[in-house]
């Protein structure tokens, strides 16, 4: 008996070697997958969003600190614009009215502040139908707006270039209650740090069209206000 208890304590031992590092194996990753993802439903922090004061269409100075406690969207835009504003404005309108939250905003900076007097903006959101006390249609001195387009990085066309002047991108900001510029990750596990406002004519959004009938960009931005927004 004493012989068969000897020979069962190696076999044994040996099978623990085996089991403790398959389970911390396993363990492992078990962690890793959580942290993938955790990481692909968190939100990249991109920068502080920069100082603003500008005057709206009820002629009211608003800052970002106004802004602060508010998931708020930015974008840049002029309202004679016959192209991408128009698809921009309406990708807006269709996440506020699913958003639908009082501490939800959006902020349009004009870029031809020239015409955009802020009676001119008054009627523009008039016209698109905003009935949101939170959508700022804001216009104040081209040179500032166009150095608050750098800070944000995102393009706007040179004032003194007439050919790129009213030029501007589709890309929306997206800001948290602390004032943070925040973005997802995409499918390679990087920040995309801003969003698109355009129509697409595919569902990936590669090909831009302004009667598009895709906007992927607007489905994950509403993903993303909502996460924010808890």
């Amino acid at each position: 008996m004493r012989n068969m208890s000897k020979n069962k304590t190696p076999q044994t031992s040996s099978k623990s070697k085996v089991i403790i590092p398959l389970v911390i194996l396993a363990l492992l990753f078990l962690g890793i997958g959580f942290g993938m993802s955790y990481f692909k439903k968190s939100l990249y922090t991109v920068m502080k969003v920069p100082d603003f004061e500008l005057t709206d269409q009820n002629n009211q100075k608003i800052t970002n600190k106004d802004m602060l406690g508010k998931v708020y969207l930015v974008e840049f835009f002029f309202s004679r614009c016959p192209t991408i504003c128009p698809v921009m404005n309406s990708n807006m309108k269709a996440i506020e009215g699913t958003i639908n939250n009082p501490d939800f905003g959006i902020i349009s900076i004009s870029i031809d502040p020239e015409n955009d007097s802020p009676e001119a903006l008054k009627l523009h959101a008039n016209k698109i139908g905003v009935k949101s006390m939170n959508w700022h249609f804001l216009t104040g001195n081209r040179d500032y707006i166009g150095k608050l387009a750098d800070q944000f990085n995102i393009y706007v066309g040179d004032k003194e270039d007439e050919s790129e002047s009213l030029n501007h991108s589709g890309m929306i900001a997206l800001v948290d209650q602390e004032g943070n510029i925040r973005c997802r990750y995409n499918k390679d596990n990087m920040p995309i740090l801003y969003y698109s406002g355009l129509n697409y004519e595919d569902p990936e959004g590669k090909i831009p069209k302004l009667t598009g009938k895709y906007h992927p960009d607007r489905a994950i931005l509403i993903e993303d206000i909502k996460k924010l927004l808890k």
